[in-house]
């Protein structure tokens, strides 16, 4: 199936030993991961023609997706604002395989290998969202009341857009999107991760390591 293919333009570099101790609406039916700490990794700089590409949405095609549209339905949800693969780090540093469903109500994180919903996310919860200010696929939904979501997507600019937009329209808040080379977030109520971007040689290289407790 086309919702099983990898995603493109994001290449990781090999592990490094760790030391010791991330558009329109389309209705439903209509046609329309390695440890953290010291990990190492590059994504080559996106053409500009893959910035100002078309936004489409749903990328995947909820409406033909019979545990996608489920999912949703189960939730009271029919309204989708974008739909797509991404890679979604794990409280380890491991990168997994997820689909990122956005609808005006919540974003949901659902496991396309055993089509079981991982997370869901009100949108109501999200605080913020961070980017870095180069062209890397990386970006982290900050949850105060629960705990963060790091992901990687080469369509980062538009899900950052789609979240801020559908905040927007339910509520009268606005969400921060915070754009810098090194941001921290939770990667579990507990653990606090930093991500570090730098961009050498035509290429941005991601750094994520485990904060220290103080």
């Amino acid at each position: 199936m086309d919702r099983f293919r990898p995603l493109r333009r994001i290449q990781v570099e090999p592990e490094r030993a760790a030391p010791p101790p991330a558009p329109p609406a389309v209705a439903i039916g209509e046609a329309a991961a390695v440890p953290a700490a010291g990990m190492l990794m590059g994504a080559k700089v996106r053409r500009r023609a893959a910035v100002y590409r078309d936004c489409m949405g749903d990328y995947i095609g909820v409406h033909n997706d019979p545990c996608l549209a489920k999912i949703l339905s189960k939730q009271g949800d029919n309204k989708v604002l974008f739909a797509d693969k991404v890679l979604k780090f794990t409280q380890s540093g491991k990168m997994k395989r997820r689909i990122l469903v956005i609808t005006d109500f919540a974003l949901y994180l659902v496991d396309p290998d055993a089509d079981i919903l991982k997370r869901r996310i009100a949108l109501a919860a999200v605080d913020k969202l961070c980017i870095s200010k180069l062209s890397d696929n990386f970006f982290a939904i900050i949850v105060p009341t629960e705990y963060d979501c790091l992901m990687a997507s080469t369509r980062k600019k538009e899900i950052v857009d789609v979240i801020v937009k559908a905040i927007k329209s339910t509520s009268e808040y606005e969400p921060e999107v915070a754009s810098s080379n090194r941001f921290e977030y939770h990667a579990a109520a507990e653990v606090i991760k930093e991500v570090e971007f730098e961009e050498a040689d035509g290429r941005v290289k991601t750094r994520i390591t485990l904060k220290e407790k103080p």
